[in-house]
């Protein structure tokens, strides 16, 4: 029979957000449950990190491996299945796994990030973090004195040129259409301004080429550039834009932000349904900028807000749970 479990906190996910709301709640002493499929979320496939506090540089991976470590100690449960569906049971939410197992939770915490879109090009999965990657802001310094390309049109796109466009020695931005349309003005200035930034307009890349050892060596593209369709490269960026997963927070009627379609959380991470919260690349908690540690950060704040309502919610919960009439304390 499947699995049936009961906790103060669900946590969805199994990223820097999740991590962290996982070791605050622990900290608070609150039953606190992980479950996820994708561990370590962006940063885990990011390659190497040289922006977060505490490490000069780190691989993505071996950084998600220190955050599961430490909330390990602590002895929060962790499933490694996908949360699937989620009823609103009114005192409490009932939770479906995709291993079949259930769990009843006083709370949810979102921290189930993004789904980057991409090329879908042959090696462009077992590539990542081998020369692919969908973070220049990220990665762009460990190109210095080489040679990077960044695929899209949009201002992640021509943000992450001009920032590589410090570090590399070429760096190409290919964007299908005729002209940029999406950036703002001032950033395609400063693009026009990067000597070593080269626009190639009305091409796509066509392929990746590489080694199934050394990962990435170059591209081929649509159009020739310089009488070339091959390009060598140290490494590719795709920033075609990246969709946040609400398909489950939408089924519970919490609220998005019209604007970017992500889920709207106020400055302590709460959504508008109560008991549910939200950290990480999910939410518009941190504007534009999505970060390992913007969405550590938030899961932290999420964690503290999720123990003030477990905390005046905890009876009503668990009376439910047992067959009591919460408001006469009778047995059903």
């Amino acid at each position: 029979m499947p699995e049936s479990r009961t906790t103060d906190v669900l946590i969805a996910g199994q990223g820097a957000a999740a991590f962290a709301a996982a070791l605050y709640t622990a900290r608070y002493q609150i039953n606190a449950l992980i479950v996820g499929d994708r561990f370590g979320g962006e940063t885990a496939i990011g390659g190497g990190i040289e922006n977060y506090p505490g490490y000069p540089e780190i691989d993505g991976f071996d950084l998600m491996l220190k955050f599961r470590e430490q909330v390990e100690k602590y002895d929060v449960p962790i499933v490694d299945a996908a949360l699937t569906a989620v009823e609103d049971a009114g005192d409490c939410f009932n939770s479906t796994l995709s291993d079949g197992s259930t769990v009843r939770s006083g709370a949810l915490i979102f921290a189930i990030g993004r789904e980057r879109r991409k090329l879908n090009l042959p090696h462009e999965e077992e590539w990542t973090g081998r020369g692919v990657s969908y973070c220049s802001t990220c990665d762009a310094p460990l190109y210095r004195q080489k040679v990077a390309a960044v695929v899209g049109g949009g201002s992640a796109a021509v943000e992450g040129a001009i920032l590589l466009g410090k570090y590399t020695t070429e760096t190409y931005l290919i964007y299908r259409q005729d002209r940029f349309t999406r950036p703002e003005p001032v950033l395609v200035e400063l693009l026009n301004q990067s000597k070593n930034v080269h626009v190639l307009f009305e091409t796509e890349v066509t392929e990746l080429v590489g080694d199934s050892l050394a990962g990435l060596e170059g591209i081929k593209i649509s159009k020739p550039y310089e009488g070339r369709t091959e390009l060598k490269l140290d490494g590719i960026f795709i920033e075609i834009g990246a969709d946040p997963r609400i398909e489950i927070p939408q089924s519970l009627g919490v609220d998005l932000n019209p604007e970017t379609n992500e889920v709207h959380v106020d400055r302590t991470m709460r959504t508008n349904v109560p008991g549910i919260f939200a950290a990480g690349d999910l939410t518009d908690g941190s504007g534009t900028l999505k970060q390992t540690i913007t969405a550590a950060s938030q899961g932290a704040v999420a964690a503290l807000a999720a123990y003030q309502y477990v905390s005046e919610n905890h009876k009503r919960c668990w009376q439910h749970e047992m067959g009591f009439d919460v408001e006469e304390g009778a047995a059903d």
